[in-house]
């Protein structure tokens, strides 16, 4: 049994083959033919709910136009099929100060114009969508489809006064936090060295911030969101919500994972929880692979990722991609089990896909986009219909998304 690789490389075709020999042990699949998997990944909506920009993007630095270092760009789009994706306005969290929230302010904006370079660079190949029917038309225009979400309220500062200038812009969700605590909400990773303490729950501009985002149609991401933070903002928003990549903790624990109560919140707010192929969170890293993951980093970012140049993240990758070849990788299958647990626990119109590609996400089997079409494969093999694979691949999120948009302030 093989997995689709459409842009092969010497590293992945042997990662491929490894995949291949020890794919589905101790299961029972059905017998599902190559041909009949990209019949029907083509008659689907596919949408990636999480994938970052990277360092000089829709520049001559990195062009997504065509094929490049990063795991997505339209090439790759193309060749696994994958429609749609929203790409991410990211801030890493810093202090809540006047110059910290000027600074994240900053960036975001650079990040919204990167991807309006991309989007205009390329009009006859790729739309902006700012609503559910948008994502449909641009998608029945034959162009791939760029729809915008924001990583981190952090760069909306001390009030919700700019609520309504990225709704106009575009973003259709926006993520309370990152990695720390801010000035909205407890994240599900504190950090030490921000004094960060326990999740305390949302601020009173938190929840200012979650009716705002209802007033504008924009979801509520609850991914990155401390557990009592996230349980308050599922609870008070009239809107259904979203956790744009997350992981089942009931199938394996980790700091960034949905328990089975924040998943039965998330069902019973009407929402969707999109699971994640982001390694460390779908299982164990080989002892091998997580050791010399650490040392790669301190060789090749030792002052840290933004410093680092080109050829240093190349040489790191491929220095990484050796590892996992020598000690074992997480694969597409591990990552369909947290698809399988969370339906499981919540039926299937609760449950969705995401890659959190270019911001550390990617399975062995799908590592970049040009593989997507393998996990069509690995649910129909395990007996998934083409109608609830279509939920997952973006029905479930555009219901979310048209709610939204009903229930905002008129």
């Amino acid at each position: 049994m093989k997995t689709i690789r459409r842009l092969p490389s010497t590293l992945a075709l042997v990662s491929a083959c490894l995949f291949a020999l020890s794919a589905f042990a101790g299961r029972d699949h059905l017998d599902i033919s190559e041909a009949d998997a990209w019949a029907l990944h083509s008659r689907v909506l596919t949408l990636d709910t999480h994938v970052d920009i990277g360092r000089g993007y829709a520049t001559h630095q990195l062009d997504p136009g065509g094929l490049t270092r990063a795991q997505v760009d339209l090439p790759k789009m193309r060749a696994g099929d994958l429609d749609a994706v929203f790409l991410i306005v990211y801030t890493g969290q810093g202090p809540l100060t006047a110059e910290g929230y000027a600074g994240a302010r900053g960036q975001a904006e650079n990040s919204y114009q990167a991807i309006q370079r991309f989007v205009r660079a390329y009009p006859d190949q790729v739309g902006l969508a700012r609503s559910a029917d948008d994502i449909g038309s641009i998608h029945a225009s034959g162009r791939r489809v760029v729809v915008m979400g924001m990583e981190n309220a952090y760069p909306l500062g001390d009030s919700v006064a700019d609520v309504g200038l990225w709704a106009r812009r575009g973003v259709r969700y926006v993520g309370l936090t990152h990695i720390g605590h801010n000035q909205f909400a407890g994240s599900s990773n504190p950090q030490e060295r921000l004094g960060d303490g326990e999740d305390t729950g949302l601020s009173d501009l938190g929840r200012e911030l979650v009716k705002a985002l209802n007033d504008h149609g924009v979801m509520i991401d609850v991914s990155h969101v401390g557990k009592r933070s996230m349980m308050e903002a599922t609870a008070l928003s009239r809107a259904p919500v979203i956790a744009s990549h997350s992981g089942a903790h009931g199938h394996y624990a980790n700091a960034r994972n949905l328990d089975d109560e924040q998943l039965r919140a998330i069902r019973d707010n009407g929402g969707v929880a999109q699971m994640v192929a982001f390694r460390s969170y779908v299982a164990d890293l080989s002892p091998g692979v997580a050791e010399g993951q650490v040392a790669l980093r301190e060789r090749f970012f030792a002052n840290g990722w933004q410093s680092a140049t080109e050829a240093d993240i190349a040489a790191y990758q491929a220095e990484l991609a050796k590892l996992r070849s020598e000690h074992g990788d997480v694969d597409v299958r591990q990552f369909v089990d947290h698809i399988d647990y969370a339906v499981k626990l919540v039926g299937i119109g609760h449950v969705g896909i995401a890659s959190d590609f270019d911001g550390g996400g990617g399975v062995q089997g799908w590592d970049d986009a040009s593989e997507s079409v393998n996990v069509t494969w690995e649910l129909m093999r395990r007996g998934y219909s083409e109608e609830q694979i279509a939920k997952l691949w973006g029905g479930n999120v555009l219901r979310v998304m048209r709610e939204a948009e009903r229930l905002r302030r008129r």
